[in-house]
């Protein structure tokens, strides 16, 4: 048996997505973006608001960083979505962020983060699909396995469950992608 929900914006998992932006006097800023992912092979896409000061950032600079949130960093990553930079320009600082430039574009790496995908702009589309070209992937050596790569269980990211507004630890492995089906060929 089934209960139909009607149309609702509910896919899981949602990444909780923390995108940063310098000013134009290059003070940075975060904002949590409710809806993100991959794009294309090389391309990112955030939801942005034209109201946000994240949008006019990118719009002023052409670059800005998505972050993951993680189990350690829910409080600041939940204050950036709930606080407007437009209305508390020290956001980033109170949420205790703090940033270093980027080698590739003009958007700050937060370092509380430990996995940042930095973007060029690629384009803006007029219903508030921000696309970034992705340019640069890093990651904090904390979260590497052994074999040099990112540890997704060392990350720890959080999920946002748009139903019920509750924020989710990362799971246990359940399977091998690209493998597990081949026992059904």
């Amino acid at each position: 048996m089934r209960k139909n929900f009607g149309v609702k914006n509910w896919l899981y998992p949602m990444p909780v997505l923390i995108v940063g932006t310098y000013d134009e006097n290059g003070k940075p800023n975060a904002m949590n973006a409710a809806w993100g992912g991959i794009y294309d092979t090389n391309l990112v896409m955030v939801c942005l608001a034209d109201e946000h000061k994240t949008t006019a950032n990118i719009l002023k600079t052409g670059a800005f960083t998505v972050s993951f949130a993680t189990a350690k960093t829910v409080v600041p990553c939940d204050y950036v979505g709930i606080v407007s930079g437009n209305d508390e320009p020290d956001k980033f600082e109170k949420a205790g962020f703090h940033a270093v430039k980027s080698e590739f574009v003009n958007a700050p790496i937060i370092e509380e983060l430990p996995m940042t995908v930095e973007c060029k702009l690629h384009k803006f589309n007029e219903d508030g699909i921000c696309i970034g070209e992705i340019v640069n992937v890093s990651a904090d050596t904390s979260i590497l396995s052994e074999d040099g790569k990112i540890d997704a269980k060392k990350l720890d990211p959080i999920i946002y469950d748009s139903a019920t507004h509750v924020y989710w630890s990362f799971g246990e492995k359940v399977g091998q992608a690209f493998s597990d089906g081949k026992k059904m060929k």
